[in-house]
Protein backbone atom coordinates (compact mmCIF):
# COMPACT_ATOMS: atom_id res chain seq x y z
CA UNK A 1 0.00 0.00 0.00
CA UNK A 2 1.34 3.52 -1.42
CA UNK A 3 1.88 5.48 1.75
CA UNK A 4 0.57 9.39 1.11
CA UNK A 5 2.42 12.45 3.05
CA UNK A 6 3.11 14.78 0.37
CA UNK A 7 1.40 16.48 -2.57
CA UNK A 8 4.48 15.26 -4.44
CA UNK A 9 3.35 11.66 -3.34
CA UNK A 10 -0.14 12.17 -5.07
CA UNK A 11 1.95 13.27 -8.36
CA UNK A 12 4.27 10.73 -8.81
CA UNK A 13 0.80 8.71 -8.44
CA UNK A 14 -1.12 10.32 -11.04
CA UNK A 15 1.48 10.13 -13.03
CA UNK A 16 1.36 6.03 -13.22
CA UNK A 17 -2.38 6.36 -13.28
CA UNK A 18 -3.24 8.75 -15.79
CA UNK A 19 -2.65 8.83 -19.34
CA UNK A 20 0.43 10.93 -20.38
CA UNK A 21 -1.21 13.32 -22.67
CA UNK A 22 -3.39 14.34 -19.98
CA UNK A 23 -1.03 14.23 -17.33
CA UNK A 24 0.96 16.21 -19.55
CA UNK A 25 -1.74 18.55 -19.86
CA UNK A 26 -2.07 19.10 -16.06
CA UNK A 27 1.51 18.75 -15.75
CA UNK A 28 3.23 21.37 -17.97
CA UNK A 29 3.33 25.05 -19.08
CA UNK A 30 4.01 26.79 -22.72
CA UNK A 31 7.17 27.60 -24.87
CA UNK A 32 10.13 26.69 -21.99
CA UNK A 33 7.76 26.89 -19.17
CA UNK A 34 10.32 28.93 -17.54
CA UNK A 35 6.95 30.63 -15.75
CA UNK A 36 6.05 27.32 -14.45
CA UNK A 37 8.99 26.36 -12.60
CA UNK A 38 9.36 29.85 -11.34
CA UNK A 39 5.56 29.54 -9.71
CA UNK A 40 6.68 27.01 -6.93
CA UNK A 41 10.75 27.81 -7.10
CA UNK A 42 10.15 31.20 -5.96
CA UNK A 43 7.89 30.30 -3.18
CA UNK A 44 11.10 27.88 -1.88
CA UNK A 45 13.06 31.48 -1.17
CA UNK A 46 10.73 32.76 1.33
CA UNK A 47 11.59 31.83 4.70
CA UNK A 48 10.08 31.57 7.89
CA UNK A 49 10.29 32.95 11.83
CA UNK A 50 10.40 30.40 14.11
CA UNK A 51 8.64 31.61 17.39
CA UNK A 52 8.62 29.13 21.10
CA UNK A 53 6.87 29.57 23.72
CA UNK A 54 3.87 30.75 22.74
CA UNK A 55 0.36 29.13 23.57
CA UNK A 56 -0.56 27.41 20.24
CA UNK A 57 -3.62 26.02 22.23
CA UNK A 58 -6.91 26.07 20.25
CA UNK A 59 -5.43 26.52 16.36
CA UNK A 60 -7.76 27.51 13.92
CA UNK A 61 -7.50 27.52 10.00
CA UNK A 62 -11.20 28.92 9.20
CA UNK A 63 -11.77 32.05 7.45
CA UNK A 64 -14.00 33.83 5.19
CA UNK A 65 -13.39 34.03 0.95
CA UNK A 66 -16.17 36.59 -0.40
CA UNK A 67 -17.43 36.79 2.39
CA UNK A 68 -18.42 32.47 2.42
CA UNK A 69 -17.34 30.46 5.62
CA UNK A 70 -14.23 28.06 4.79
CA UNK A 71 -12.46 25.37 6.51
CA UNK A 72 -9.33 27.30 5.66
CA UNK A 73 -8.05 29.94 3.04
CA UNK A 74 -7.98 27.92 -0.14
CA UNK A 75 -10.30 26.97 -3.02
CA UNK A 76 -10.22 24.06 -5.53
CA UNK A 77 -9.07 26.29 -9.03
CA UNK A 78 -11.09 26.36 -11.99
CA UNK A 79 -9.08 23.48 -14.32
CA UNK A 80 -10.24 22.20 -17.57
CA UNK A 81 -10.53 18.54 -18.63
CA UNK A 82 -10.79 18.30 -14.78
CA UNK A 83 -13.19 14.35 -15.80
CA UNK A 84 -9.80 13.72 -17.86
CA UNK A 85 -7.62 13.05 -14.74
CA UNK A 86 -10.70 10.70 -13.27
CA UNK A 87 -14.13 9.31 -14.76
CA UNK A 88 -16.20 12.29 -13.70
CA UNK A 89 -13.70 14.18 -11.84
CA UNK A 90 -15.61 17.32 -11.19
CA UNK A 91 -18.03 15.60 -9.58
CA UNK A 92 -15.92 13.85 -7.53
CA UNK A 93 -13.64 16.99 -6.44
CA UNK A 94 -16.69 18.84 -5.91
CA UNK A 95 -17.77 16.46 -3.47
CA UNK A 96 -14.37 16.17 -1.71
CA UNK A 97 -14.65 20.15 -1.77
CA UNK A 98 -17.66 20.43 0.23
CA UNK A 99 -17.40 17.85 2.53
CA UNK A 100 -13.78 19.41 3.66
CA UNK A 101 -15.44 23.01 3.86
CA UNK A 102 -14.06 24.63 1.00
CA UNK A 103 -14.67 25.92 -2.68
CA UNK A 104 -14.82 24.18 -5.55
CA UNK A 105 -14.75 25.97 -9.32
CA UNK A 106 -16.16 24.36 -12.36
CA UNK A 107 -14.48 25.38 -15.42
CA UNK A 108 -16.57 26.49 -18.57
CA UNK A 109 -13.82 23.56 -20.41
CA UNK A 110 -15.25 21.05 -18.13
CA UNK A 111 -16.18 17.60 -18.76
CA UNK A 112 -19.11 17.38 -16.43
CA UNK A 113 -21.67 20.13 -16.94
CA UNK A 114 -22.64 22.87 -14.07
CA UNK A 115 -26.02 20.31 -14.39
CA UNK A 116 -24.13 17.31 -13.44
CA UNK A 117 -22.24 19.06 -10.41
CA UNK A 118 -25.26 20.40 -9.32
CA UNK A 119 -27.14 17.03 -9.13
CA UNK A 120 -24.50 15.49 -6.98
CA UNK A 121 -23.27 18.29 -4.32
CA UNK A 122 -25.90 20.05 -1.89
CA UNK A 123 -24.08 23.59 -0.99
CA UNK A 124 -23.41 26.05 -4.08
CA UNK A 125 -20.40 25.57 -6.06
CA UNK A 126 -18.14 28.51 -8.00
CA UNK A 127 -18.65 28.74 -11.80
CA UNK A 128 -15.27 30.21 -14.11
CA UNK A 129 -16.29 31.90 -17.44
CA UNK A 130 -14.54 32.45 -20.06
CA UNK A 131 -15.35 35.28 -22.53
CA UNK A 132 -16.73 34.07 -25.80
CA UNK A 133 -17.64 35.52 -29.17
CA UNK A 134 -21.51 34.13 -28.63
CA UNK A 135 -22.39 36.25 -26.14
CA UNK A 136 -25.68 34.25 -26.53
CA UNK A 137 -23.98 31.09 -24.95
CA UNK A 138 -22.59 33.35 -22.50
CA UNK A 139 -25.70 34.79 -21.76
CA UNK A 140 -27.26 30.76 -21.15
CA UNK A 141 -24.02 29.73 -19.36
CA UNK A 142 -24.93 33.01 -16.64
CA UNK A 143 -28.43 31.58 -16.95
CA UNK A 144 -27.18 28.24 -15.65
CA UNK A 145 -24.95 29.13 -13.49
CA UNK A 146 -27.30 31.10 -11.72
CA UNK A 147 -29.58 28.28 -11.94
CA UNK A 148 -27.37 25.98 -10.37
CA UNK A 149 -27.19 28.23 -7.70
CA UNK A 150 -23.73 29.02 -7.83
CA UNK A 151 -22.40 31.24 -5.31
CA UNK A 152 -19.72 33.45 -7.42
CA UNK A 153 -18.60 33.49 -10.78
CA UNK A 154 -14.69 33.34 -11.68
CA UNK A 155 -14.41 35.49 -14.68
CA UNK A 156 -10.73 35.13 -16.28
CA UNK A 157 -9.59 37.54 -18.27
CA UNK A 158 -6.01 35.87 -19.36
CA UNK A 159 -6.72 33.76 -22.25
CA UNK A 160 -8.00 36.38 -24.92
CA UNK A 161 -5.39 33.90 -27.07
CA UNK A 162 -3.81 30.36 -26.21
CA UNK A 163 -0.38 30.15 -24.88
CA UNK A 164 1.81 27.95 -27.16
CA UNK A 165 1.94 24.60 -24.67
CA UNK A 166 4.09 22.31 -26.99
CA UNK A 167 3.10 18.99 -24.60
CA UNK A 168 -0.29 18.97 -25.96
CA UNK A 169 1.25 19.72 -29.49
CA UNK A 170 3.05 16.89 -29.36
CA UNK A 171 0.34 14.69 -27.62
CA UNK A 172 -2.06 15.63 -30.19
CA UNK A 173 -4.73 16.33 -27.10
CA UNK A 174 -8.14 15.57 -27.55
CA UNK A 175 -11.02 14.56 -25.46
CA UNK A 176 -11.46 11.90 -25.51
CA UNK A 177 -8.43 10.78 -27.03
CA UNK A 178 -7.98 10.52 -30.37
CA UNK A 179 -7.39 6.48 -30.80
CA UNK A 180 -3.68 6.84 -32.69
CA UNK A 181 -1.38 3.81 -31.95
CA UNK A 182 0.52 5.98 -29.67
CA UNK A 183 -2.40 6.39 -27.57
CA UNK A 184 -3.16 3.32 -27.85
CA UNK A 185 -0.78 1.75 -26.48
CA UNK A 186 -0.07 4.51 -23.04
CA UNK A 187 -3.97 3.23 -22.51
CA UNK A 188 -3.34 0.02 -22.05
CA UNK A 189 -0.98 0.63 -19.48
CA UNK A 190 -3.74 2.70 -17.63
CA UNK A 191 -5.89 0.12 -17.14
CA UNK A 192 -7.90 1.96 -14.10
CA UNK A 193 -8.42 5.11 -15.99
CA UNK A 194 -10.02 3.41 -18.76
CA UNK A 195 -12.47 1.03 -17.19
CA UNK A 196 -13.76 4.01 -15.05
CA UNK A 197 -13.85 6.44 -18.27
CA UNK A 198 -15.87 3.24 -19.75
CA UNK A 199 -18.29 3.69 -17.47
CA UNK A 200 -19.19 7.03 -17.76
CA UNK A 201 -21.20 9.15 -20.32
CA UNK A 202 -19.48 12.30 -19.69
CA UNK A 203 -16.48 12.47 -22.06
CA UNK A 204 -16.72 15.37 -23.93
CA UNK A 205 -16.95 19.54 -23.06
CA UNK A 206 -20.60 19.05 -21.20
CA UNK A 207 -20.59 23.26 -20.57
CA UNK A 208 -20.92 23.28 -25.00
CA UNK A 209 -21.69 20.38 -26.46
CA UNK A 210 -25.32 20.42 -26.69
CA UNK A 211 -25.65 23.92 -25.83
CA UNK A 212 -23.44 26.62 -28.48
CA UNK A 213 -24.86 27.37 -31.75
CA UNK A 214 -23.25 24.38 -34.29
CA UNK A 215 -22.02 22.13 -31.52
CA UNK A 216 -23.52 19.46 -31.65
CA UNK A 217 -21.03 16.24 -30.93
CA UNK A 218 -17.23 16.65 -30.35
CA UNK A 219 -16.64 16.72 -33.85
CA UNK A 220 -17.38 20.14 -34.05
CA UNK A 221 -16.30 21.32 -30.78
CA UNK A 222 -12.54 21.82 -32.42
CA UNK A 223 -13.56 24.22 -34.95
CA UNK A 224 -15.99 25.81 -32.53
CA UNK A 225 -13.48 26.91 -29.64
CA UNK A 226 -10.15 27.92 -32.13
CA UNK A 227 -12.49 30.70 -33.55
CA UNK A 228 -14.39 31.81 -29.77
CA UNK A 229 -12.05 32.99 -27.53
CA UNK A 230 -12.82 36.82 -27.58
CA UNK A 231 -8.91 38.95 -28.22
CA UNK A 232 -11.26 42.03 -28.24
CA UNK A 233 -12.26 41.69 -24.72
CA UNK A 234 -12.47 44.46 -22.88
CA UNK A 235 -13.18 46.21 -19.51
CA UNK A 236 -16.39 47.16 -20.64
CA UNK A 237 -17.44 42.97 -21.16
CA UNK A 238 -16.19 42.52 -17.61
CA UNK A 239 -18.78 45.46 -16.67
CA UNK A 240 -21.62 44.05 -18.59
CA UNK A 241 -20.95 39.99 -17.10
CA UNK A 242 -20.82 41.87 -13.76
CA UNK A 243 -24.45 43.05 -14.52
CA UNK A 244 -25.92 39.89 -15.79
CA UNK A 245 -24.36 38.11 -13.09
CA UNK A 246 -25.71 40.44 -10.52
CA UNK A 247 -23.65 37.92 -7.65
CA UNK A 248 -20.36 38.00 -6.06
CA UNK A 249 -17.84 38.31 -9.10
CA UNK A 250 -14.18 37.35 -8.84
CA UNK A 251 -11.86 38.29 -11.29
CA UNK A 252 -8.90 36.26 -12.41
CA UNK A 253 -6.06 36.56 -14.31
CA UNK A 254 -4.44 39.64 -12.77
CA UNK A 255 -0.08 40.18 -12.85
CA UNK A 256 -0.34 44.04 -13.05
CA UNK A 257 -0.95 46.75 -10.96
CA UNK A 258 -2.79 48.92 -13.22
CA UNK A 259 -4.98 46.05 -14.54
CA UNK A 260 -5.67 45.22 -10.49
CA UNK A 261 -6.50 48.88 -10.11
CA UNK A 262 -8.95 48.64 -13.30
CA UNK A 263 -10.27 45.18 -11.67
CA UNK A 264 -11.11 46.99 -8.58
CA UNK A 265 -12.72 50.03 -10.26
CA UNK A 266 -14.97 47.48 -12.19
CA UNK A 267 -16.91 46.58 -8.67
CA UNK A 268 -15.91 43.49 -8.79
CA UNK A 269 -15.51 41.80 -5.03
CA UNK A 270 -12.18 39.59 -5.59
CA UNK A 271 -9.35 39.22 -8.16
CA UNK A 272 -6.97 36.80 -8.41
CA UNK A 273 -3.17 37.47 -8.87
CA UNK A 274 -2.41 34.56 -11.57
CA UNK A 275 -0.60 33.60 -14.91
CA UNK A 276 -2.49 30.66 -15.38
CA UNK A 277 -0.41 28.25 -14.05
CA UNK A 278 2.52 29.08 -16.36
CA UNK A 279 0.12 27.96 -19.44
CA UNK A 280 -0.08 31.58 -21.23
CA UNK A 281 2.52 33.81 -21.35
CA UNK A 282 6.12 32.54 -20.95
CA UNK A 283 8.74 34.71 -19.50
CA UNK A 284 6.64 36.94 -16.81
CA UNK A 285 6.86 36.52 -13.21
CA UNK A 286 6.00 34.18 -10.74
CA UNK A 287 2.53 34.90 -9.17
CA UNK A 288 3.98 34.72 -5.64
CA UNK A 289 6.11 37.33 -7.29
CA UNK A 290 3.57 39.47 -8.49
CA UNK A 291 1.25 39.59 -5.47
CA UNK A 292 2.93 42.01 -3.05
CA UNK A 293 2.51 44.98 -5.54
CA UNK A 294 -0.65 44.27 -6.69
CA UNK A 295 -1.90 44.13 -2.48
CA UNK A 296 0.03 47.65 -1.98
CA UNK A 297 -2.06 49.26 -4.80
CA UNK A 298 -5.44 47.46 -4.31
CA UNK A 299 -5.37 45.39 -1.37
CA UNK A 300 -7.50 47.77 0.62
CA UNK A 301 -10.13 47.95 -1.68
CA UNK A 302 -10.62 44.82 -2.97
CA UNK A 303 -10.21 41.19 -1.71
CA UNK A 304 -6.84 39.64 -3.27
CA UNK A 305 -6.24 36.36 -4.00
CA UNK A 306 -3.79 34.11 -5.85
CA UNK A 307 -2.94 31.06 -7.52
CA UNK A 308 0.11 29.35 -9.38
CA UNK A 309 2.29 27.10 -7.90
CA UNK A 310 1.03 26.70 -4.48
CA UNK A 311 2.70 22.76 -3.61
CA UNK A 312 1.75 22.70 0.05
CA UNK A 313 0.17 24.25 2.72
CA UNK A 314 3.20 26.03 3.59
CA UNK A 315 3.28 27.89 -0.01
CA UNK A 316 -0.59 28.83 1.03
CA UNK A 317 0.29 30.44 4.25
CA UNK A 318 3.53 32.62 2.49
CA UNK A 319 0.94 34.01 -0.22
CA UNK A 320 -1.17 35.22 2.87
CA UNK A 321 1.93 36.39 5.03
CA UNK A 322 2.32 38.26 2.10
CA UNK A 323 -1.04 39.85 1.74
CA UNK A 324 -3.31 37.19 -0.20
CA UNK A 325 -7.01 36.60 1.60
CA UNK A 326 -7.23 33.25 -0.24
CA UNK A 327 -5.49 30.52 -2.08
CA UNK A 328 -6.42 28.45 -4.90
CA UNK A 329 -4.74 24.83 -6.19
CA UNK A 330 -4.94 23.09 -9.18
CA UNK A 331 -2.20 21.03 -9.71
CA UNK A 332 -2.82 19.22 -5.85
CA UNK A 333 -6.09 18.49 -6.71
CA UNK A 334 -5.42 16.91 -9.98
CA UNK A 335 -2.79 14.75 -8.91
CA UNK A 336 -5.20 13.42 -5.75
CA UNK A 337 -7.46 12.86 -8.45
CA UNK A 338 -5.59 11.43 -10.42
CA UNK A 339 -4.31 8.94 -8.20
CA UNK A 340 -6.84 8.25 -6.01
CA UNK A 341 -10.36 9.67 -7.47
CA UNK A 342 -12.55 11.09 -4.61
CA UNK A 343 -10.59 10.02 -1.71
CA UNK A 344 -7.48 11.18 -3.26
CA UNK A 345 -8.78 15.20 -3.13
CA UNK A 346 -9.52 14.66 0.53
CA UNK A 347 -6.19 13.77 0.94
CA UNK A 348 -4.99 16.44 -0.67
CA UNK A 349 -6.66 19.12 1.22
CA UNK A 350 -5.96 17.20 4.63
CA UNK A 351 -2.25 17.63 3.37
CA UNK A 352 -2.48 21.19 2.96
CA UNK A 353 -4.39 22.05 5.55
CA UNK A 354 -2.22 20.33 8.03
CA UNK A 355 1.13 21.45 6.56
CA UNK A 356 -0.80 25.46 7.18
CA UNK A 357 -1.64 24.41 10.17
CA UNK A 358 1.80 23.45 11.68
CA UNK A 359 3.63 25.97 9.82
CA UNK A 360 1.68 28.76 11.94
CA UNK A 361 2.31 27.24 15.03
CA UNK A 362 5.76 27.23 14.27
CA UNK A 363 6.01 30.85 13.82
CA UNK A 364 3.70 31.41 17.15
CA UNK A 365 0.32 31.96 15.65
CA UNK A 366 -2.99 30.55 16.38
CA UNK A 367 -5.29 32.06 14.38
CA UNK A 368 -5.19 32.08 10.40
CA UNK A 369 -6.76 35.07 10.15
CA UNK A 370 -3.68 36.57 11.95
CA UNK A 371 -0.83 35.41 9.61
CA UNK A 372 1.37 38.79 8.05
CA UNK A 373 4.84 39.47 7.20
CA UNK A 374 5.94 38.98 10.82
CA UNK A 375 6.12 35.67 10.67
CA UNK A 376 8.45 35.80 7.68
CA UNK A 377 12.23 36.50 7.54
CA UNK A 378 13.21 39.82 6.18
CA UNK A 379 14.82 39.68 3.26
CA UNK A 380 13.58 36.71 2.06
CA UNK A 381 10.22 38.28 0.50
Amino acid sequence: MTIITTIEDLRVLARKRVPRMFYDYADAGSWTESTYRANSDDFAKIKFRQRVAVNLVDRTTRTTMVGQEVAMPVALAPTGLTGMQHADGEILAARAAERFGVPFTLSTMSICSIEDVAAHTTKPFWFQLYVMKDREFINRLIDRAKAARCSALVLTLDLQVLGQRHKDIRNGMTAPPKMTLANIVNLMTKPRWCMGILRTPRRGFGNIVGHASDVSDMSSLSAWTSQQFDPALSWADVEWIKQRWGGKLIIKGIMDAEDARLAANSGADALIVSNHGGRQLDGAQSSIGALPAIVEAVGKRIEVHMDGGVRSGQDVIRALALGAKGVYIGRPFLYGLGAMGEQGVTKCLEIIRNELDLTMAFCGLRDVNDVDKRILLPGTF
